[in-house]
């Protein structure tokens, strides 16, 4: 076996708070968490309106390990967990703090708080109206299929996470409203759509998280698909690493976990692990660096990904220092994504023209091997759309952009332009320049 392992088939033994055992905190710890923060009784109040309306979760090693409760409620990883009193609109949250303050009905409260989620765009780029499939006339839940040669899946048992992070884009998965989610189990219908479809290269499992799941679940979905020959990658995509390592270290099944990960790889098939970081902190503890280390062992390639979020990483100092560290230790800067338009947008987002520069400046700083990362990256209902730059063409300023992926892949990596707008943020924001329409509007 490729990754280290401890005498007598167990995890190796650790010491320390690193390996302490899983805790969650949900919103039933979250008065007590925040006070910590400093937070007097109306903030604390307010925090918990919003709590109402967008998930929350946290564990042991994020409030422990990763959170600097001296600079509260300014530290990053705490505003990349905990909600903020402006992530919604101040009127929304007066009116759902009124009705918690005096202890209304549930049902008085839950049609509130659907009335202001229905207004957050749950779903962006489509997801449920566009993506989803059938297996002949039978709609198939939790598979999607937005690009020709990738197929998405959302395993029902990996629809949460080791924590939820504030900005995250899949926010609906999490709020318990079954209309909003996106989950499926039936592995053997997964693998008949897969086989009546040779275009599609790549599997990614995703959620919530996929490593939420212990490894005989996990195992459950990705044995079959070794099967299927002209799957050449599977991805899995998770937050695991940075929210808890220990799933690949000390936790029981975590050599089991890392075996299942030997055979995808002895099997032909690249397993890619997409790895979410939003903050060079997520890196420091050394049991982060080992379980980096154990991925790695098993031929699986650890790809690294997230958005820019304004107040958290939004400065080239923070990407510089995030895709050098990962780099260093055996990771592949692979994204910068732009926040998509929905859930706290406004309150995260980055406007495009300095997404660019945020992205331009950090790239200026790494080396050629940490400039596999690809970004500023919108993933909007055409596809990915990256921003390339602002230029002068024809004396107008302008966006210059490509798809990296697209529904129609005649669109990818063809350069196109839109008028340049200091305070976009999503692609439905700019104009074409040049044309009266965009290309994947034509």
């Amino acid at each position: 076996m490729l990754f280290e392992r401890a005498p007598g088939n167990r995890p190796a033994p650790e010491s320390g708070p690193s390996s302490r055992k899983f805790r969650a905190y949900t919103t039933k710890h979250l008065d007590d968490l925040v006070a910590r923060a400093g937070f007097d009784a109306e903030e604390r109040l307010a925090i918990r309106a919003v709590a109402t309306v967008l998930p929350f979760r946290a564990n042991s090693y994020v409030v422990d390990e990763l959170i600097d409760w001296s600079a509260a409620p300014d530290d990053p990883i705490y505003r990349l967990v905990f909600p903020q009193r402006d992530m919604l609109p101040a009127a929304d949250v007066a009116r759902i703090a009124d009705l918690l303050r005096r202890d209304a009905p549930a049902a008085e409260i839950n049609a509130l708080v659907r009335e202001v989620r229905m207004r957050l765009n749950p779903h962006p780029a489509g997801q449920l109206e566009l993506n989803t499939v059938k297996l002949g006339e039978e709609p198939m839940p939790g598979v999607q299929h937005k690009y020709p040669e990738t197929v998405l899946f959302f395993p029902k048992q990996g629809q949460t996470c080791h924590a939820y992070c504030t900005y995250c884009f899949r926010w609906a998965q999490f709020v318990g409203e079954p209309d909003l989610k996106m989950a499926g189990d039936d592995v053997a219908r997964l693998t008949a759509y897969l086989r009546d479809h040779p275009e599609v290269s790549s599997v990614l499992i995703t959620g919530g998280d996929a490593m939420i799941m212990g490894e005989p679940v996990l195992r459950r979905y990705v044995e079959p698909l070794l099967e299927i020959e002209h799957i050449e990658s599977i991805r899995v995509g998770t937050k695991s690493l940075a929210w808890w390592p220990q799933r690949f270290v000390t936790d029981p099944d975590a050599d089991d976990t890392l075996r299942l990960f030997e055979r995808v790889v002895a099997a032909g098939k690249n397993l890619a692990f997409q790895a979410h970081f939003s903050h060079p902190r997520e890196m420091e503890p050394e049991m982060v660096r080992r379980a980096v280390s154990r991925i790695n062992g098993t031929g699986a390639v650890v790809r690294t990904q997230a958005p820019l979020i304004r107040t958290i990483n939004d400065d080239p100092a923070t990407w510089a220092s995030m895709w050098r560290r990962q780099h260093a230790m055996g990771m592949v800067p692979y994204y910068m994504f732009v926040e998509r338009d929905t859930g706290p947008q406004d309150y995260f987002a980055v406007p495009l023209a300095r997404a660019y520069e945020i992205f331009r400046d950090a790239y200026a700083q790494v080396s050629g091997l940490c400039r596999t990362v690809r970004g500023p990256s919108m993933s909007a209902t055409p596809g990915k759309v990256c921003v390339d730059g602002v230029a002068e063409v024809m004396g107008r300023r302008v966006f210059v952009l490509h798809f990296i992926q697209a529904r129609d892949p005649a669109l990818v990596g063809r350069p196109f332009f839109a008028e340049y707008d200091p305070s976009a943020v999503w692609l439905t924001d700019l104009k074409p320049a040049f044309a009266d329409a965009f290309p994947h509007e034509a």
